[in-house]
């Protein structure tokens, strides 16, 4: 991850600087990440809102921390409305970057995003489809607590006029997904998880197929980059067979990690992070699986584990 702001001229303006990225850089992490749902782009928000607090008179702002947010989320405002125009033009299924967490190897708590249940893939999915304004007010409002008033400021639409992107938000959401998407036990999801490594591993068509809902669909992000599917593979058998014979002809691993705070699994080749995947389960077993391959959005995910046992 990124170090911290460059030296000011000013000493003390760079001590009092250095004191608020210590004090906020996590939060606006937090922001950015649900905000873009790539944490390399979430870093270059955040270390672009601290160039620009550099450039400014610190004691003519009264909350500093506001203004930080107010800074990265208009940031992701504007990316995001130019992401629009990529993803377009993007050549197969787009994919939230997956974070993962080693237990044990915790980095600063600064310097990671908070792993909590508003970023699960199925919601970071889920609010990819989304206005710029409406992923802002939801992410804002409903995940961080912020008025409506404050809401209304970054944006630059009135209180009530974010309300309503904020409650639109919450009927695309609800729209999208039943409520059994999102009321998951994280016991079933790790069970459903271990069954399907195991079954994966031993190349075990049978028990593979137990574990796999009927109507089961896999989504495989990879840029257009290797020979994955382009468009979604549904269905047990075909799901199954597809994974097996990725596994089979790549000579590929998969190890459980938890994605994005739930349960999921690396896939390695020859020591490397292949893939991530990410399960969503019902009823004990699974019913979808998102697969990020393409290796820019795994660059963070890498950093973190190549080169340690948990390839092995």
């Amino acid at each position: 991850m990124s170090g911290e702001p460059s030296p000011d001229p000013h000493p003390e303006i760079d001590d009092r600087v250095a004191d608020v990225w210590r004090e906020h850089r996590r939060l606006l992490l937090d922001v950015a990440y649900r905000m873009l749902g790539s944490i390399n782009d979430a870093e270059d928000a955040v270390q672009e809102a601290f160039a620009r607090l550099i450039r400014v008179d610190l004691d003519g702002i009264d909350d500093v921390r506001g203004w930080l947010v107010v800074v990265v989320t208009r940031l992701c405002l504007d990316q995001l409305r130019s992401a629009r125009v990529r993803h377009e033009a993007y050549v197969g299924p787009w994919l939230p970057e997956p974070l993962i967490e080693l237990p044990g190897q915790e980095p600063d708590p600064a310097d990671r995003v908070t792993l909590d249940d508003s970023v699960r893939m199925a919601l970071m999915i889920v609010l990819e489809r989304l206005s710029p304004a409406e992923r802002a007010a939801f992410v804002l409002h409903d995940v961080f607590g912020f008025s409506f008033e404050a809401v209304a400021n970054i944006v630059g639409r009135t209180p009530a006029a974010s309300r309503q992107l904020a409650s639109r938000a919450r009927r695309h959401i609800g729209a999208e997904t039943s409520p059994a998407r999102f009321e998951v036990d994280p016991l079933v999801l790790n069970r459903a998880a271990e069954r399907f490594i195991g079954a994966s591993a031993s190349g075990d068509l049978d028990a593979l197929l137990e574990v796999l809902d009927p109507d089961v669909v896999g989504w495989t992000d990879s840029g257009g980059i290797g020979g994955a599917p382009r468009e979604a593979v549904a269905g047990r058998l075909l799901v199954a067979n597809t994974l097996l014979a990725f596994l089979r002809n790549w000579k590929v691993t998969l190890v459980p990690m938890a994605v994005n705070g739930e349960a999921g699994a690396v896939a390695y080749r020859r020591g490397h992070v292949l893939a991530v995947l990410a399960f969503e389960s019902r009823d004990g077993l699974i019913t979808r699986i998102h697969a990020i391959a393409n290796p820019q959005k795994l660059a963070y995910v890498r950093s973190l584990l190549e080169g340690g046992d948990a390839s092995r």
